[in-house]
């Protein structure tokens, strides 16, 4: 699977900056077509297009298109920005879509919806430009300025987009002082035993994998609780799969692993340690025997612990996510879960074409929920709350 990705990669890096606007379109939703289920997914990812443009370019091939010489909609002048720029429309779309406020998926990527900024930001990724140009092409696109429409529930945190400002700039900090950053989180529990999972793979003709036929958990083996601690820099990882509960102290039990088998190699002169994660969970900015646990942990290995959690309510962009659990569960689809050591050895055979390593073990230790401690224990972490949020920013020394 990975090699077809790597090839429809290579297709689109070959022939797109030869094709202008249209035929870019027209490659984009043939393939996808072509691809069926799923396609448009994997033509977004190996072209570089937005997924909304994708869809459209899909729509437009499977309604049927009328073979023309121009490059542009009918009308004089020179050619529009767009066309004569390759990829332009795709960096402008990522810039104003939706989810791309905030994202801090790429670190310091951050632009202002103004047609003045947007021009600004793609002045500077090397397009040529002009502000009112942005503004015609948003308008041709479908964009319109707009003030947000409450239709959900819940809101966004006031400080979500300086909490992510704050947190791409500790990672760039530490980052270029060479010291380790991590992201941790809890990936979703899974049940152990003969169930199906999600997907498919290739089998013999009538031969499927039988799985049972209703996912109740199966009491002996219960579910799996895998906590993961992804390395930023070296696009490597770990995992810990529990069988008992996710609690603080295996959270941080799995950073101690982490650290011993690693990080400590791979950062030999560390002083420092940066931890990204959720704001809820085993590891959340409210969980005081996470400060605690933490607390013992940079006792024992010699480092200052900075911890910087994501806004509430966003969870999803924990780079943690995107570099290595999602490629996780590609890996497994489709093959049920049916022993602890099976869900080891498919989260350590994980691999991306860019490089991705990862090392898992079972962690047999039962962890108790609700575990107890003094107030003198909490009161002798030497916790630094930082200036900004200091409840979602804090650091703690040795």
């Amino acid at each position: 699977m990975e090699a077809s990705r790597d090839e429809l990669a290579r297709f689109f890096e070959v022939v797109l900056p030869h094709l202008n606007e249209l035929q870019r379109r027209v490659v984009a939703g043939a393939m996808a077509e072509m691809l069926g289920r799923g396609g448009k997914s994997a033509v977004a990812e190996a072209s570089g297009m937005s997924r909304n443009t994708v869809i459209k370019a899909e729509r437009e091939v499977r309604e049927g298109l009328e073979p023309t010489e121009r490059q542009r909609a009918p009308g004089g002048g020179d050619i529009k920005a767009e066309d004569k720029q390759p990829g332009l429309l795709e960096a402008l779309d990522e810039l104003v879509h939706p989810e791309t406020r905030g994202n801090p998926m790429s670190y310091m990527r951050w632009t202002s919806k103004s047609t003045g900024h947007l021009a600004d930001e793609l002045v500077r990724q090397g397009y040529k430009i002009t502000d009112d140009t942005v503004g015609r092409i948003l308008r041709s696109i479908g964009y319109s300025l707009q003030a947000p429409s409450k239709q959900k529930e819940g809101t966004a945190h006031p400080d979500r987009d300086a909490q992510f400002s704050y947190l791409n700039k500790e990672v760039g900090v530490f980052m270029k002082a060479g010291q380790p950053v991590i992201s941790v989180d809890t990936k979703k529990k899974e049940l152990v035993g003969e169930f199906s999972n999600g997907g498919g793979e290739w089998q013999p003709k009538g031969e499927p994998t039988r799985t049972k036929t209703h996912d109740f958990v199966d009491k002996e083996l219960g579910r799996a609780v895998p906590y993961g601690v992804y390395d930023l820099a070296n696009d490597e990882g770990w995992v810990s799969v529990g069988d008992t509960a996710d609690t603080a102290s295996f959270a941080v039990e799995a950073i101690r692993r982490w650290w011993c088998s690693m990080g400590q190699p791979r950062f030999p002169g560390a002083t420092k340690l940066l931890i990204t994660a959720d704001a809820g969970g085993s590891n959340g900015y409210r969980v005081k025997l996470w400060k605690v646990e933490l607390a013992k942990l940079a006792q024992e290995i010699g480092l200052e612990i900075t911890v910087v959690h994501y806004p509430p309510g966003t969870s999803k962009w924990n780079r943690i996510e995107h570099r290595m659990f999602s490629f996780i569960s590609m890996n497994w689809r489709g093959r049920p879960l049916v022993s602890y050591r099976t869900i080891v050895e498919l989260i350590s055979n994980t691999t991306t074409a860019k490089g991705l390593k990862i090392r898992a073990e079972e962690d047999l230790t039962y962890y108790e929920t609700g575990t107890k401690f003094s107030a003198a224990e909490l009161a002798a972490v030497p916790l630094r709350p930082h200036k900004f949020h200091g409840d979602w920013n804090y650091t703690i020394a040795e």
